[in-house]
């Protein structure tokens, strides 16, 4: 990453551009290179925040999709951001519809690609062989629709993570946070424009889930990548980004 990671006040984050503020969340396993093509695209018109969660340092008894909700909560209001577009990539697509629901008055809008909160398909309740390059290359593979992106940089990133026992033991809680955690019920309350996009070819959150967040988000979009697995962002991020700017134009420019 090009950008320098700002530490205040207990808040990591990366911020590029001015304008009206896009807030980027990113995955479970996710770096924020993950949005490097997505601030390059929209910093010269937004202010584009990309905050780090704090996955690796909160307690690990109150770990969870609701307590990472409560630092965006404290990260928002510690910015005085509001009226923000939220944009949420797997986990933090998750993270920004608990806070969402919860918050309303401080969302624009909403983007989500790849989110849980219904229902995934990730990595399941362990890592059984963490120790094999080989097995944790070809899980990173899984997520993608042309393993060719899960570069040599990307599989060692996730390597590394995995056989840290401290942070495999966060993840695994978070995830298993995740998957008790199922909105159904919730997302009819979320009023405000939000825009799916999403792979067609994701293993993850598979098509079935975009098109039931499609049914049960009152004000939402749903737009296909195709060839495209759990981060289109990443990816596609050509055709990502195209989408996005369609949206926001259209919610913040009218």
């Amino acid at each position: 990453m090009t950008y320098q990671i700002i530490e205040e006040d207990g808040f990591k984050f990366i911020e590029a551009g001015k304008g009206e503020t896009l807030v980027l969340l990113h995955g479970l396993m996710g770096e924020l290179s993950n949005w490097e093509l997505v601030i390059e695209h929209f910093k010269d018109r937004y202010h584009v925040v990309v905050p780090i969660l704090p996955i690796y340092e909160l307690p690990i008894l109150t770990l969870g999709v609701k307590a990472l909700s409560r630092y965006v909560h404290r990260f928002l209001k510690y910015k005085n951001y509001n009226q923000v577009v939220l944009i949420g990539n797997s986990l933090g697509g998750h993270v920004g519809l608990v806070f969402t629901v919860a918050h309303q008055e401080f969302v624009k809008a909403l983007v989500l690609t790849g989110s849980s909160g219904l229902y995934e398909n990730a990595f399941g309740g362990s890592f059984p062989r963490r120790e094999s390059y080989d097995y944790i290359k070809e899980k990173v593979e899984f997520t993608f629709y042309d393993p060719a992106t899960a570069t040599k940089e990307l599989v060692d990133d996730v390597f590394k993570t995995v056989n840290d026992r401290s942070r495999v033991i966060r993840i695994l809680t978070m995830a298993k946070s995740a998957i008790r955690h199922n909105m159904s019920k919730e997302l009819s309350k979320i009023t405000i424009p939000v825009s799916l996009i999403w792979g067609k070819n994701d293993k993850v959150t598979p098509p079935e889930v975009a098109e039931e967040f499609h049914q049960l988000l009152p004000n939402s979009e749903l737009n296909w990548v195709d060839k495209c697995g759990h981060a289109p962002m990443m990816e596609h991020p050509d055709v990502f980004n195209n989408y996005l700017e369609k949206f926001l134009d259209r919610i913040l420019l009218k």
